[in-house]
């Protein structure tokens, strides 16, 4: 009995169909949260499909890392899959009425569909070997033409003899393809210049582009929304949907991302998985808003837009049909402004996942104090310890750059007694920036207040770029700021001792 399309389908429904044959990258993240904008904004529903046809390099580790990205992205979806950690270890479930939507559990089912086309000599057995193929490949190179299968196996009545099929490839209709793209308008191919596609080793064994036109006319699918680097298996996946009857969605393909001079993205980047930006202490929201800016933009001039501004606003009609450029510093700014957003309780609840992993002593609500004093300065969460790490533990520094300017080390450390015993001389109940500079407001020359700031934020702080050295000193109280004091004269005297 003949398989035909469905019956019409009105729900909205897209698909993200990754690879698990590696980690998650920057473009597949893009590719997800398009998807989901697009199908929310139509009350449409998201499918999450795992395609691994290439049993050889897809991997368990890979599909977990897809479903926590997408968890730590903050998207969800309607069918497939979904991993969650139980007691301590990762345990798969299926998401929605039909799932899991793994491609290698479902052989099953496109077996059918390949014997169907082999039956009606829409499909056909090729004996063709690798080195075959690859002379072929290198004859049509020589003579300057794009390489295509000659069409060798197309017409056999029967089996070469003793020869096993190689493959079983579609018979390619000699005709012009043309579909209308949400992004791109109308596009056109010809079907002659890419020949007989293979879209099985075996019936048991279908490849990528014969496995998606199946399961996207069973799981309903209306709207297809990928890579530009899918276009041209387009017209192959259309070519299939014609020969089955079945009904042909509706494709937008995104542009590609490209590096800030507008060449290929490197390995640098795109190479870089997503969860390894969580791990460098950026924002899933602030990601997100990146990852939609590349390649589409608002009708207004904001481009900090949260979950719900992009909801209202996102629209496939401002999706650019030319690349995308990547641009690290611009992420890191949307990163700082999220993080300046944030209020402090939320931004030590996000911190204090990252203070524990690195073991740091911090008394109660010494966290709290730097975070709120840090937060403007801030890009990145891990961007905190560059930054305020300081507070928690004293880095290692050279007596000499306690020196202000050309001070000598001598009248540097006669400068620190003094300091230390003006700090001395505060209150506890009054050991604030400004009870500080009360106190060593006698030491201090207007016109070069240097002489006492400059060593006291290097002793405080060990760096030379830090916050006002009385609000550090305020920060760690009066105990901790005392005793970095007295380090630091303790280092210009061993200093000394070594000369």
């Amino acid at each position: 009995m003949r398989m035909t399309a469905s019956a019409t389908k009105k729900t909205v429904r897209v698909r993200f169909p990754p690879s698990p044959t590696g980690r998650l990258h920057l473009g597949n993240a893009r590719t997800f949260l398009f998807n989901w904008l697009f199908a929310k904004q139509h009350h449409g529903q998201v499918i999450l499909r795992i395609e691994d046809t290439d049993r050889e390099r897809s991997d368990q580790k890979f599909e977990i890392e897809i479903v926590e990205a997408m968890h730590w992205l903050g998207l969800d979806w309607d069918e497939g899959l979904d991993w969650h950690m139980v007691n301590g270890e990762w345990q798969t479930m299926a998401k929605g009425e039909h799932g899991p939507h793994r491609q290698s559990e479902r052989t099953h089912i496109y077996k059918p569909y390949l014997e169907q086309l082999l039956s009606e000599g829409k499909a056909y057995y090729c004996y063709c070997t690798k080195e075959e193929l690859e002379a072929e490949r290198q004859s049509y190179l020589g003579q300057g033409l794009p390489p295509k299968y000659s069409g060798h196996c197309r017409n056999l009545t029967g089996s070469p003899t003793g020869r096993e099929p190689e493959s079983i490839r579609f018979k390619t209709p000699e005709a012009k393809v043309a579909f209308k793209d949400l992004i791109r308008g109308t596009v056109t191919f010809d079907a002659n210049l890419f020949g007989d596609t293979i879209i099985a080793k075996t019936v048991e064994t279908p490849l990528y582009n014969f496995a998606v036109v199946v399961d996207d006319h069973l799981m309903g699918i209306t709207h297809v929304i990928r890579g530009e680097e899918h276009l041209a298996n387009t017209p192959k996946q259309i070519l299939m949907q014609k020969a089955f009857g079945f009904d042909e969605p509706t494709y937008a393909h995104l542009p590609l991302i490209l590096a800030p001079d507008r060449s290929k993205l490197s390995k640098r980047y795109m190479d870089v998985s997503l969860m390894s930006y969580r791990e460098r202490g950026y924002l899933p929201e602030a990601v997100a808003n990146f990852l939609v800016l590349l390649g589409w933009h608002p009708a207004g001039n904001d481009e900090i837009l949260s979950t719900g501004d992009l909801l209202k606003q996102f629209d496939l009609k401002r999706v650019q049909k030319g690349g995308a450029v990547f641009n690290e510093e611009k992420l890191d700014w949307l990163n700082g402004e999220y993080i300046k957003r944030l209020s402090v309780d939320e931004l030590v609840g996000r911190l204090q996942p990252l203070v524990e992993e690195r073991k740091f002593e911090a008394p109660s609500g010494l966290l709290r104090k730097v975070a709120e004093v840090e937060r403007e300065r801030m890009r990145t969460l891990t961007g905190f310890f560059e930054l305020g790490g300081f507070f928690f533990k004293l880095p290692d520094y050279s007596p000499n750059l306690l020196a202000w300017r050309d001070m000598p080390l001598a009248e540097t450390k006669a400068m620190l007694e003094k300091v230390r015993a003006a700090i001395s001389a505060v209150p506890e109940d009054s050991f604030t920036r400004e009870g500080i500079i009360n106190s060593l407001a006698p030491l201090i020359d207007p016109t070069d207040r240097g002489k006492v700031l400059w060593p006291l934020r290097v002793a405080l702080s060990g760096l030379a770029a830090s916050p006002d050295p009385l609000v550090i000193a305020e920060i760690l109280g009066k105990e901790e700021a005392l005793r970095r004091v007295t380090a630091a004269l303790n280092k210009i005297g061993l200093a000394f001792s070594i000369e």
